[in-house]
Order: C-alpha cells, then structure tokens, then sequence
C-alpha cells in the first residue's frame, strides 16, 4: 500500500495559505475521484482510502505532523519506502517540483516531526515551490508560510495536483 501524505495545519483559516499546499493538493484529488475523507481520531488524521493508495491529511497542526503519520503508517503496516509526503517549499521557485529521498529537512517543521517520529529520512517526498517574500519586503518565512496565495496561484496550484497523482488513482 502507498501512503500519500500531505502536510498542513487543520484550522480552516489556513485552508488556502501556502503552508497547506499538501493540503490542498490531496483535497483536490479526493475530489477530482469522487472520494471523500474519513475522519480518524485514534489515527489523528483525515483518511482516504482507494485500492493500493491511502491519502493522509495529519489532524495535528504542522509541527506535529510526524505523530499522526506514525500511527497510520503502524495502523496499516505501511513500508517506510511506500511513504510519499507533499508539502510546500521555500526554496522552490512557485510552481517548481521536486522529487526526492532520504534528503533533510531543510528547516521544514512538519518534515522534521515526521523524520523524528519515524526515525528515519528515508521516504520519498515531493516539495512544491511556494516561492519567498521578495527581498526587502520585511516578511519574515514564517509569516510568508501563513499567508493565503492569490487566487490564480490557488487555481495553478490544484492543476498540478492532477499531474503528480492522478494517474495513480
């Protein structure tokens, strides 16, 4: 089974802020299919489930995210390479991809809780650019993160989700 994990934080005032980007891409994917989440508590998680696929939405904020993909990754006996998280990036200009395994975290909290709770970097991650403040905006990253995207940047955005997965479900 693959674990498709997304990264978020659960309070719907973050729903369309760049931090969501993981987020919103399964969203997007649950939808396009027709499917919906289940909500799970003891997993601490929104879940999707179809065919050799399980899409994850941890329900702990972000800097926690690591707890929630340890219970389901246990919970279903998921093998730590059939892991894959999305999640947004900094350092990626908007709109890039990048694929990778066991690289670091790269300052990322939500990617940092999940290595320290699986106790490993060993699973696959795709990271969205999200773009940076511009250079003398005075906007912290952290700020940035939080920060809802334009609306054409949100359309561009769920486009993409398709193109990573759709194949796949």
């Amino acid at each position: 089974m693959k674990m498709i994990v997304g990264l978020g934080n659960p309070d719907k005032k973050y729903s369309k802020t760049r931090h969501n980007t993981g987020f919103i891409i399964l969203d997007e994917i649950v939808a396009d299919k027709g499917l919906s989440w289940e909500k799970s508590p003891k997993l601490k998680s929104d879940i999707c489930k179809t065919g050799d696929f399980l899409f994850v939405k941890p329900a702990t904020f972000m800097n926690k995210s690591g707890e929630a993909v340890s219970l389901v990754k246990e919970y279903f006996g998921v093998e730590l390479g059939d892991i894959c998280v999305v999640h947004d990036d900094v350092d990626l200009l908007f709109g890039q991809k990048k694929e990778q395994v066991g690289a670091g975290h790269a300052g990322h909290k939500g990617v940092m809780s999940i290595m320290d709770s699986l106790g490993s970097k060993d699973f696959k991650r795709i990271r969205i650019g999200v773009g940076r403040p511009f250079a003398g905006s005075g906007v912290p990253v952290d700020d940035f993160v939080l920060n809802d995207f334009s609306s054409e940047e949100l359309g561009e955005i769920k486009k993409m989700s398709l193109a990573l997965f759709g194949n796949f479900v």
